[in-house]
């Protein structure tokens, strides 16, 4: 039988974090699910981890990719594989609350017309300590795609991205690129399908480290290398990459199924964004007041199953 979700986890040598990630998906309190693990051709020991989790695991499929083909070319890879009806990607170095899936899940079910269901978040260090909530003001549940789109394009956004999505919406947007903060654009794209839910709980948890992508790869150009080799040769200058992330924002908007009216309104806020950026000028989006779980959680452990302190 199909399982209803697929959790889709790209890895590139994750052997220090990757074991106690697995373990909180493992030990989630929702259990319809296949995990298909894509390693990105590691030189570390990231396969062996994997190929012990999946053999004592059924629901573990480990797939072994022959040379490296970035880091969105493996997000984009690893979807490709997936047959449920809803999927979820994730990280190798982030932790899950217990009952993440199982809130999200409920989420979807009970809002059929929403394409997405997140928690709550909040930024871990290497240890798992609670550094910093995340304040999510980002009206992406708006009725309107306009406001999403302005609610998006003027906050840095939660982790929507590793929310759980329904597998056709995610199907209608473009796979990830690998042009500077592409995984704005794509994000952005798929809130143009329809809306988001944030589960009010504190259940998702971002690990902040040394060797996470974002910080290993301080530069423009090396960041967009990371999500795609092929941008480390070749005609690939600054300029280049910024400017096809504005125009990633003008395709989603005309390739939207939202009215002509609301892709006006899209385009409108486009223009005063990106001519605040080049002007320096601070634009700021109506935002909802601040939102956060309603107890202050601050330990992960009891929350995040099967946890293990790392030394």
């Amino acid at each position: 039988m199909t399982p209803r979700l697929t959790i889709g986890l790209p890895v590139y040598n994750g052997e220090e974090y990757l074991a106690e990630s697995l373990d909180a998906l493992l030990g989630q309190s929702y259990e319809d699910f296949e995990l298909i693990i894509t390693d990105n051709a590691s030189t570390d020991g990231t396969a062996s981890i994997c190929k012990r989790y999946a053999a004592a695991d059924s629901r573990i499929a480990y797939h072994r990719l022959p040379k490296n083909i970035g880091a969105a070319g493996n997000h984009n890879h690893v979807f490709t594989l997936a047959s449920g009806e809803l999927f979820k990607w994730a990280s190798h170095d982030d932790l899950y609350g217990r009952t993440l899936l199982e809130r999200c899940v409920e989420a979807l079910d009970e809002r059929p017309d929403f394409v997405l269901a997140h928690s709550y978040n909040a930024t871990i260090d290497s240890s798992g300590k609670i550094i910093e909530p995340y304040d999510y003001r980002i009206p992406t549940d708006s009725p309107s795609a306009a406001e999403r789109f302005r609610g998006l394009l003027h906050a840095p956004g939660g982790d929507d991205f590793y929310g759980v999505i329904r597998s056709a919406s995610l199907r209608n947007v473009k796979p990830h690129d690998s042009y500077h903060h592409a995984d704005r654009t794509f994000v952005m794209d798929l809130a143009m399908q329809g809306r988001f839910h944030q589960v009010p709980e504190l259940l998702y948890f971002r690990r902040d480290h040394e060797t996470r992508a974002e910080r290993a790869n301080p530069s423009v150009r090396s960041r967009c290398a990371n999500l795609d080799p092929k941008r480390a040769k070749g005609f690939n200058p600054t300029a280049r990459l910024l400017a096809e992330y504005a125009w990633g924002y003008v395709d989603l908007i005309n390739r939207a199924p939202i009215s002509g009216a609301e892709k006006r309104r899209c385009f409108r806020y486009l223009t005063e964004y990106l001519s605040s950026r080049a002007t320096r000028r601070v634009v700021s989006a109506d935002s909802r007041p601040a939102v956060a779980p309603k107890e202050q959680v601050l330990s992960i452990d009891g929350i995040v199953p099967r946890r293990r302190v790392i030394s």
